[in-house]
């Protein structure tokens, strides 16, 4: 299996070259293995809507570019179409109350982002999970209101 090396605050690790999550997903599904459960499909599509939803508001106000808004809407409606649901690798019972959902959510719809603008997974100098999908967010609003959402 072909990796890639993704970095965060912890440190380094290898990622499946062809996966759609990164670091942070990966150490979720280490650190928090409770049910061997993933996310549910209407969570996963919840969580997508709020990123469509905060993309698009965020171009409005000038926070993001049209490009990078455009590839995370339509990462965002395959997501809710079904596609890429296997991507969504953290346990349903995790501690951080959605942060690894969150994140998980952040780094598929990066990384198709990414796909879709001709470049490659895990270069996050083109979208950012943080900066740009997770922008003006946070999981204790995105988290609380996908589950009321779904």
């Amino acid at each position: 299996m072909n990796m890639r090396i993704e970095a965060d605050s912890i440190g380094t690790l290898a990622v499946p070259t062809e996966a759609y999550y990164g670091v942070q997903s990966s150490r979720a599904k280490e650190n928090f293995a409770i049910t061997g459960t993933n996310l549910h499909p209407e969570l996963v599509k919840s969580l997508a809507r709020i990123k469509k939803a905060a993309a698009v508001v965020n171009a409005q106000s000038g926070n993001l570019t049209a490009v990078k808004k455009d590839a995370i809407v339509q990462a965002c409606d395959e997501i809710m179409a079904g596609y890429f649901h296997e991507a969504f690798i953290v346990d349903a019972i995790q501690g951080g109350a959605g942060t690894s959902a969150n994140m998980n959510a952040n780094e598929v719809i990066a990384n198709r982002a990414i796909e879709i603008l001709g470049g490659r997974k895990g270069d996050y100098r083109i979208v950012h999970p943080n900066d740009d999908v997770n922008l003006c967010q946070s999981t204790n609003d995105v988290f609380p209101t996908a589950g009321k959402m779904t």
